[in-house]
C-alpha cells in the first residue's frame, strides 16, 4: 500500500489510525461518528475557478466519503492525507480543467488506499494481533534517532502537519499492527525454492553478466542556484551551439565552459537522468545537453566495460530478494481483493 507524504511525513511516516485499536467505546465512538458524518460541507462552487482555489475558500463542515464494514472515513481524514499532493500540484499551475481530472484521480486513488488501510486494521483487530504502549514507545523512539529529533521538535513537525503526539501514536500502533498482519497473511506462507532460483537466473542472463562501467567525460557551463530565466536561456543557448557543431563534427569554442574526465562510473551508480540517455550509447557518441542541477552538460562516452558473469551461486541472494518482493506483492494484492470481496464498502461522492 503506497500512503503519499511530505515534511515530517515523509520522514517519519503518517498512518491513519487503525479502527477498534483503542479497545473498548469503539461503538460509541463509531455512533457519534455517523451521527457527526450526517453533516453536510459547505462548497463554494464557481465557474472558471481553480478547484483548489475553491477547496481552500470552502467552509467544510465535515461529511462520510467511505463507510469500510462498520467504520468511516471522513473528509476531513481524507483532506488531510491529501494536503500534500495539493500542494504540490498547486506549485505546477496546471490549466483549471487539468488540474481538475488530476486533482480528482490522486483524490479516487488516494481514498481507495485509505479503504485497503482500515480494511487491514480491522482484520489485524479480527485477528487478535497486539501492539503494546512499550513497542509504540521504542519505534518513535527509534524514529526520533534516525531524524535527529528531540521530543519538542517532533511535537512541532507533527503540528504543522495537523498532527498531535497522541493521534501520531495512533498511526503508529495502527502500522504495527498491518506490518505484522502482513507477515502473518502473506509474507510467513512464501516459500522460495532452489529450484525457483535457478529457473529465474537462466530465464534472465541479461541480468548477471555484470555490471556495466562508462568511462565518461563531460562538458558543462554551470548555472548557480539563483541564476535568473535570462542566466539560464543564455547558458542553454552556449550549450545547443556547442552541439550543433558536435553533430555537424565541427571545432567548438569551450571558452565559458568546464570540461572534466569523470572516468569509470558504475551504471548503477548513475543518475535516473543519465541512465535513461546512456543506455542507448555506444563509444564515441555522447548525450543531448542536459539540464542538471549543476548547470548544463553533454556528457562523452569514451568507453563501455562489462564486468565478468555473476554465477548463479553469486546471484543468488539478489534473486532470492527479488523473487520474494515480487511474490509478496502479487500475493498481498490477491489477499486483500480476496479481503475487499467479503467486505461491505461504500464509497459517498
Amino acid at each position: 500500500m503506497k500512503n503519499g507524504t511530505s515534511g515530517v511525513q515523509g520522514r517519519i511516516g503518517n498512518m491513519r489510525r487503525c479502527p477498534g485499536s483503542s479497545g473498548g467505546g469503539n461503538r460509541v465512538k463509531t455512533a457519534k461518528r455517523f451521527l457527526f458524518g450526517a453533516l453536510l460541507a459547505v462548497i463554494c462552487l464557481g465557474t472558471g475557478i481553480s478547484p483548489i482555489a475553491r477547496m481552500a475558500s470552502a467552509e467544510v463542515v465535515d461529511r462520510i466519503v467511505a463507510v469500510v464494514n462498520d467504520e468511516i472515513i471522513l473528509l476531513s481524514e481524507l483532506n488531510r492525507e491529501l494536503q500534500p499532493y495539493i500542494e504540490k500540484i498547486k506549485e505546477n499551475a496546471y490549466p483549471v480543467g487539468q488540474e481538475e481530472q488530476i486533482l480528482f484521480k490522486v483524490r479516487t486513488d488516494l481514498l481507495s488506499q485509505m479503504i485497503d488501510q482500515e480494511l487491514t486494521g480491522q482484520e489485524a483487530v479480527r485477528s487478535h494481533i497486539v501492539v503494546s504502549e512499550k513497542e509504540v514507545d521504542n519505534r518513535i523512539e527509534r524514529i526520533k534517532e534516525v531524524n535527529y529529533f528531540t521530543d519538542e521538535e517532533l511535537r512541532q513537525m507533527l503540528s504543522q502537519q495537523g498532527q498531535t503526539l497522541e493521534s501520531y501514536r495512533q498511526d503508529m500502533k495502527a502500522q504495527i499492527l498491518r506490518t505484522r498482519l502482513v507477515n502473518q497473511e502473506v509474507k510467513s506462507k512464501i516459500v522460495i525454492t532452489t529450484e525457483d532460483i535457478q529457473a529465474y537466473y537462466q530465464a534472465h542472463p541479461e541480468k548477471y553478466g555484470g555490471d556495466m562501467k562508462y568511462h565518461l567525460r563531460n562538458l558543462m557551463v554551470p548555472t548557480p542556484p539563483n541564476a535568473t530565466i535570462a542566466e539560464k536561456r543564455q547558458a542553454k543557448e552556449q550549450m545547443d551551439a556547442i552541439h550543433a557543431k558536435l553533430e555537424a563534427g565541427q571545432a567548438y569554442d569551450t571558452a565559458g565552459t568546464k570540461a572534466m574526465d569523470l572516468g569509470l562510473i558504475g551504471f548503477e551508480n548513475l543518475s535516473l537522468q543519465l541512465k535513461g540517455v546512456l543506455e542507448n550509447l555506444k563509444p564515441g557518441q555522447f548525450t543531448p545537453v542536459l539540464d542538471t542541477d549543476q548547470g548544463y552538460q553533454i556528457f562523452f562516452v569514451e568507453d563501455i566495460e562489462k564486468g565478468s558473469l555473476k554465477t548463479q551461486e553469486e546471484a543468488y541472494e539478489e534473486i532470492e530478494r527479488e523473487l520474494y518482493e515480487k511474490i509478496v506483492n502479487e500475493k498481498f494484492r490477491t489477499w486483500l481483493d480476496d479481503l475487499r470481496n467479503r467486505s461491505h464498502i461504500k464509497i459517498i461522492q
